[in-house]
């Protein structure tokens, strides 16, 4: 197989993975149910539903991408496929920190984990040459310093996570099925 350019890469993935919406999706529904044990249950029992749930976000991303038509993969030597991974490695590492920081305070959590999860979808306009993910990204980290220097509790700044992801996911479904139409 020849080379892919880069906007053939990042075309790759826009098609397999439907412009990242699953994953965006099911991510948000992962952070409504953290806000809805943290409200039911405990703070605690968030953080675990929180991450419990993100295991799984990438395998029902790709169930739900083929429910929608797409692979839910990448073609074999997509080099963005390799950046993809890359960032699933730091985002590993940034979950550690914001784990260990709620043994502190309880409180940091979830706007370190929006930080988080905002810093991973700047990423995600070389992924995917989207701008829309400059704004995604942007929205969550200004969300999460604003709720870390507000002290808002868990059950908000993960309801507030999921909310802006559901809609960000509302969004690029609509602007995606106009730009396969």
């Amino acid at each position: 197989m020849s080379e892919l350019t880069f906007s053939q890469a990042q075309a790759d993935m826009r098609s397999g993975y439907f412009c990242g919406v699953p994953g965006i999706l099911v991510s948000g529904v992962v952070w409504l149910v953290a806000a809805a044990v943290a409200l039911l249950l405990s703070h605690k029992a968030a953080v675990l539903a929180l991450l419990t749930g993100g295991t799984v976000i990438h395998p029902l991303a790709v169930v739900f991408a083929k429910l929608l038509g797409r692979t839910g993969r990448h073609t074999a030597g997509n080099p963005l496929g390799k950046l993809a991974a890359e960032g699933t490695f730091w985002l590993l590492a940034g979950i550690a920190i914001a784990y260990g920081m709620h043994v502190l305070r309880l409180e940091w959590f979830f706007p370190a984990m929006l930080l988080l999860i905002g810093g991973r979808y700047l990423t995600f306009q070389t992924l995917y040459g989207m701008r829309i993910y400059w704004v995604l990204g942007s929205v969550l980290c200004i969300v999460g310093i604003a709720f870390a220097l507000a002290r808002v509790s868990a059950p908000t700044a993960a309801l507030a996570g999921g909310l802006v992801e559901v809609l960000f996911a509302v969004f690029l479904f609509i602007h995606a099925k106009r730009s396969a139409a």
